[in-house]
């Protein structure tokens, strides 16, 4: 059977055809808004399928089927919903006049990502808003943006992670146009663009599309309730609608990239997984398209087969999230040691983050009161992904509250080294490049009274084993949101304005190094009494020393080096960061053990030339 590309689509001879799974239902018809004519009887075909041809439908027109129960809803593929979710589906009209030809993709290694929430990246909330701020981005040393979810959810406010159309680009964000205008945008600034989707659940208000087909199993259960079917009876269709949809995405809009979100909860036994399934055909794609496309995954289980390649009987994703190093970073720097801080703490755990990936790799956890993980040193950290702070590190915390509110403006500079100058993929979360206090706590904007309470008690019991004290901000509360806008106009202010320039300067070193990239790192020192801990490069001739003192107080790193002058390229505590000033010479010849005697919370880099 050909596959069924479902939704609306104008064609050539000026029609447009329809097309909606819908298993459970003899009959299907079109409601066209406006149309007298109307309703149109649909045509069954195989596995469930039902289609028709409309002439006269233009770009714009709004139209819902008819169940055959009589009732109308919108079109679980819809490419835009102008009325929100529970208003009918919009067609669209797929040209667009691209600039992009000569965008050819990049190597992963070479991404350096940008995440971002279009509502709260800048006060217009908007593609076109966000995209005025690209080519300030990509001065700085950002080459990839990754967007937070943008299908429809309720409302106006949401993190986008309670999408119930994911095709439909959310109309208050600009729409299917302005979302292409975007990602042309960033390729037009040789930037990539990376979109986070939602395969693992449907959010809560406005999920129709189990009423037109098997598309959750009660066999399964997730946080947002029954799983979606990816190997019961009809799965096969189930599986092609997001397939359908990363292709959608990758061909439709350009993006080079999909971050696929929380995949511990797609919950799939079969022989042929889904996820093994979207990479082939992702891998397709990029050949058809002659250029690199990635997919990213997020999950929890620290389990390396997800980015072990499919030779050797792994899933084949190209990356993933670390949490591990989040969690290993941040507890040094904080000191924060209940929910699942609880697990780490020790500059050991951040040694094996930077040189094996996963952290817990089989290993027995006390948050969880079980083992976790298995190793991933096979794997190679260029295939993670980490970060000082991302929306869910920010967001999951009761008050959304960021690490520049947390910690000393050293410690800010000193995970500023250690995600950019570190040898995984590196991710910056808006704001953070120049300090940005703004919080980012979750926000909805749902319309069902039961439904805004449950999300209210829901976040509450979230943060019992967190132990922290205060009220959690009220996710339905516009203010909630608004406080989570940017300002912009802080960026260049004590302290930002160091913060900022600092940062640049990290990534320009990115750049300029390629051990940084492809190195793969060995821990030449660590020490949990000190707290202080060194990491070795070597590629390419090149030889690099990344040096941190994670502790409260001065420490010494006591390193043995290939004999040579070793020329220091920066320092988090020099004055030209607003740091203390440093005690490291600008250069140290090497003839045996040197001694490096570090201010607090720091880190340096040693080149040898």
């Amino acid at each position: 059977m050909t596959q069924v590309h479902q939704g609306a689509t104008l064609l050539a001879n000026g029609s447009c055809r329809f097309a909606v799974w819908a298993p459970q239902h003899n009959s299907i018809a079109l409601h066209v808004i406006g149309d007298p004519t109307q309703p149109y009887q649909m045509r069954p075909t195989e596995r469930g399928y039902h289609e028709v041809e409309v002439a006269g439908v233009c770009a714009g027109t709004r139209y819902r089927y008819i169940l055959s129960d009589g009732r109308e809803y919108p079109d679980p593929a819809s490419r835009f919903q102008p009325e929100g979710v529970h208003g009918p589906s919009a067609v669209t009209n797929d040209d667009f006049l691209w600039t992009d030809r000569d965008w050819s993709g990049a190597a992963l290694a070479d991404y350096v990502i940008y995440e971002l929430h279009v509502g709260t990246f800048t006060r217009e909330g908007t593609f076109d808003a966000a995209a005025t701020r690209l080519a300030s981005l990509k001065e700085m040393g950002f080459t990839a943006i990754e967007l937070m979810p943008v299908a429809q959810f309720p409302g106006t406010r949401n993190w986008g992670y309670d999408g119930t159309y994911p095709y439909a680009v959310h109309d208050s964000y600009g729409g299917p146009e302005g979302l292409k205008r975007f990602v042309d945008c960033c390729h037009s600034h040789g930037m990539a663009a990376v979109l986070d989707v939602v395969y693992n659940h449907f959010g809560p208000e406005g999920n129709y599309a189990g009423e037109f087909g098997p598309y959750f199993t009660s066999r399964y259960q997730t946080p947002w309730g029954r799983a979606i079917n990816f190997d019961g009876p009809h799965s096969d269709e189930v599986r092609h609608f997001f397939i359908d949809n990363a292709l959608y995405w990758l061909r439709d809009f350009h993006f080079d990239a999909l971050r696929l979100d929380a995949l511990h909860a797609i919950l799939d036994t079969s022989a042929y997984p889904f996820l093994a399934q979207l990479v082939d055909s992702v891998a397709e794609e990029s050949s058809r398209q002659r250029r690199p496309l990635y997919l990213i995954g997020e999950s929890d289980l620290n389990d390396p087969r997800l980015i072990q390649e499919r030779r050797l009987g792994g899933i084949g994703l190209h990356a993933q999230w670390n949490d591990d190093f989040h969690h290993s970073l941040h507890t040094l720097l904080t000191g924060e040691e209940t929910g699942y801080y609880a697990d780490f703490g020790s500059i050991e755990h951040l040694a094996r983050a930077f040189a094996e990936g996963f952290v817990y790799s089989g290993q027995y956890s006390e948050y969880r009161q079980r083992s976790h993980g298995a190793p991933s040193t096979h794997v190679g950290t260029d295939h993670f992904v980490v970060f000082a702070q991302n929306h869910d590190q920010i967001g999951n915390r009761m008050q959304g509250d960021r690490l520049t509110t947390m910690v000393s403006e050293d410690a800010v500079r000193l995970a500023a080294t250690c995600v950019l100058l570190g040898p995984s993929i590196p991710l910056v979360f808006m704001g953070e490049e120049y300090g940005e206090t703004a919080p980012f706590p979750y926000f909805v904007s749902h319309s069902d009274k039961a439904l805004i309470e449950a999300v209210r008690r829901g976040r509450r019991d979230e943060f019992s084993s967190f132990q922290w004290q205060g009220e959690v901000p009220d996710p339905q509360d516009e203010m909630t949101f608004r406080k989570a806008i940017l300002h912009w106009d802080r960026a260049d202010r004590p302290p930002h304005g160091n913060i900022s320039r600092f940062n640049a300067e990290l990534l320009s070193l990115r750049h300029e190094l390629p051990a940084l990239r492809h190195g793969r790192a060995t821990v030449i020192q660590c020490d949990a009494t000190g707290n202080t801990m060194a990491l070795q490069y070597s590629y390419a001739g090149t030889q690099l020393v990344l040096a941190m003192n994670m502790g409260m107080a001065h420490g010494v790193v006591e390193l043995s080096l290939p004999p040579g002058r070793w020329t220091k390229r920066i320092d988090s505590s020099d004055t030209l960061w607003g740091g203390p000033g440093s005690d490291v010479p600008p250069y140290t010849d090497s003839t045996g053990p040197i001694t490096l005697r570090m201010t607090s919370q720091s880190a340096l880099l040693l080149q040898m030339k």
